[in-house]
């Protein structure tokens, strides 16, 4: 395992202005290759001013969005004769399966793959984004989370993997809040462009 990784550059500013926080960095080995082996150094992040009001409102302690970037490296090296774009699709395929993993590893039930989508990201690189759809039993206030996940694979500087998840209905409407502050009003379409926005911003 490297002793200096390299992890992702993640748009800073823009995750303290909304109020996200690093809550994990880790590097680990994320899938192995016929010739190699593929580890992930990787930042995560929780909505804490979401999980903040959430818990204000109602008393209710819980992650209900999260934003991660990982950078790939590769032991050993891959060889000259084979080019980014000859592995893109193996590693596309893994890390589309490890974000379902992890959607499992927190309790996530009906997890379903969705849509394609093919985006330019700010490096002038282009992505490919996949959605999925999970429902996790809120079993303390007798709700069900349904949520909506993306995750996107592209090469630039090296491979890149980025990807989150949101509810698909308001925390106010969700979780019956009266009088909701400002981060519980709002809707999946503005969780949706945050999140692409996010993705979009790591190199």
């Amino acid at each position: 395992m490297p002793t200096d990784p390299a992890y992702p550059d993640v748009p800073a500013d823009q995750l303290r202005d909304g109020g996200w926080e690093l809550v994990d960095e880790s590097v680990e080995i994320v899938f192995q290759l016929p010739t190699a082996r593929v580890e992930g150094a990787t930042k995560v992040y929780d909505a804490a001013e979401t999980r903040e009001a959430v818990r204000d409102a109602i008393g209710l302690d819980h992650q209900w969005r999260f934003f991660f970037a990982t950078a790939l490296s590769f032991t050993p090296p891959l060889a000259p004769g084979i080019g980014p774009a000859m592995i893109l699709p193996t590693v596309r395929s893994e890390a589309q399966s490890a974000f379902a993993d992890e959607l499992a590893d927190r309790g996530f039930e009906s997890i379903e793959r969705g849509r394609r989508e093919r985006v330019r990201v700010d490096s002038g690189d282009r992505a490919r984004l996949r959605t999925y759809s999970a429902e996790l039993d809120l079993e303390a206030i007798d709700a069900t989370l349904s949520i909506t996940g993306w995750v996107g694979v592209w090469h630039g500087d090296g491979f890149r993997i980025a990807a989150g998840a949101y509810p698909d209905r308001s925390l106010a409407t969700l979780l019956s809040v009266e009088n909701p502050p400002e981060p519980l009003r709002r809707t999946p379409s503005d969780y949706r462009a945050e999140l692409l926005s996010l993705i979009r911003a790591v190199a």
